[in-house]
């Protein structure tokens, strides 16, 4: 009998909760099942965030398994049941969950590695406090020691890691505003891990650890030693940028521009069109675009505009051939043209930049016409 090929994992990783990560997972397991594939959920945590159960609707969910502990029923993943039903792929949140005593696993990252046994893909998400390398510096930073870790080489052994990031600043006001916790936590939480500073120094430390991550992986896939240099894959750090006219792309050449001077890494902008140029585009579009690549300029950073009529796969020939390592996305929303066709095309992106870190970031909570605020991606 032959033996079953493992499956693969992805893991949304954030700095904070709230950032977006389940959000984006369960944005993609839609976008799979659209695409026809077999995909449930073997457990979602929705934290009554209700933009983040929106995303449930019309995905399938195998029951948890009750145990009981000291006296209390509590609500595990059922992985005897995902085996049995065997589901291409399967959604979990919460990667470093610990589970109740009497389960028969430990943690809920060996329950993972037991699907992906079975030839099951995953989708999970994590957030960089968890992993165990980090645990003394995370206490540093913040003062609070994380109980629930993850070892080191279960998240280096996923085929993809996404970043899904958010400013320290919007973070805080969807805790103000209740979408994280309710208020009562919500205010416990803003007098301790979530300061502002705190936040700063793991947001900055989860894009330095994925971007240190890629670039051992890199290394690895090219058979090349830590030390080799320009005769195979550089070690030094590429950051890309899609420009479109959605009016996040300045914030997004802002965010990488930053990281370009931490990584001490090159940057591009760069915008695809099928004529090459920006003469067939409406003019308010071509005037956003033009102005967000005369941002880049200013900036200092190396501008093109690609001739291709398949943006993602155009984009990812461009990134492969100038050997990028990160690549910039703003996180798609309702106010963007056509928004579920700018979804899709994330959602290539990522999917055939495999061996590239892909940073997909948002500014702040999207406002309404009515000048409320929707509560975002969680």
């Amino acid at each position: 009998m032959a033996e079953t090929e493992r499956g693969k994992l992805k893991v949304f990783m954030g700095y904070a909760a709230g950032v977006g990560k389940t959000y984006m997972m369960l944005e993609e397991a839609q976008a799979l099942k659209s695409q026809g594939l077999d995909i449930v959920i073997g457990y979602f945590e929705p934290h009554r965030r209700k933009d983040t159960i929106a995303k449930m609707e019309g995905l399938e969910t195998v029951p948890r398994k009750a145990i009981e502990y000291r006296g209390t029923v509590f609500e595990e993943m059922d992985t005897d049941a995902i085996l049995a039903r065997r589901p291409q792929i399967c959604a979990v949140d919460e990667f470093a969950h610990t589970n109740v005593p009497g389960s028969e696993r430990e943690k809920r990252w060996e329950d993972i590695e037991v699907l992906l046994g079975a030839g099951i893909r995953v989708l999970t998400t994590l957030n960089i406090q968890h992993l165990e390398s980090l645990n003394d510096q995370i206490r540093q930073i913040t003062g609070v020691r994380v109980r629930e870790t993850i070892p080191d080489w279960v998240v280096q052994q996923a085929d993809e890691v996404v970043i899904v990031d958010l400013s320290p600043r919007a973070l805080l006001h969807r805790l103000e505003r209740g979408v994280i916790y309710d208020l009562e936590k919500a205010g416990r939480a803003r007098q301790n891990f979530f300061r502002e500073a705190n936040l700063v120094a793991l947001r900055e430390l989860a894009l330095r650890e994925t971007a240190h991550e890629l670039e051992h992986r890199v290394v690895a896939a090219n058979g090349l030693t830590a030390d080799d240099g320009p005769e195979g894959m550089p070690r030094r750090h590429k950051i890309l940028v899609l420009t479109t006219a959605d009016p996040q792309t300045a914030m997004l050449i802002r965010r990488a521009r930053r990281m370009s001077d931490f990584l001490e890494a090159e940057c591009f902008a760069v915008a695809v069109q099928p004529s090459g140029d920006l003469t067939r585009l409406p003019d308010d579009d071509r005037e956003a675009i033009e102005r967000h690549l005369n941002f880049a300029r200013n900036m200092r950073i190396e501008t093109r505009i690609l001739e291709g009529e398949d943006v993602a796969q155009t984009l990812i020939d461009f990134a492969r051939r100038n050997q990028i390592t990160q690549i910039y996305l703003s996180r798609p929303h309702e106010r963007v043209r056509l928004p579920w066709l700018y979804r899709d095309l994330v959602q290539k992106i990522v999917a055939l930049a495999r061996d590239m870190q892909v940073v997909i970031v948002s500014e702040r909570d999207p406002v309404l016409h009515d000048g409320s605020y929707s509560s975002g991606m969680e």
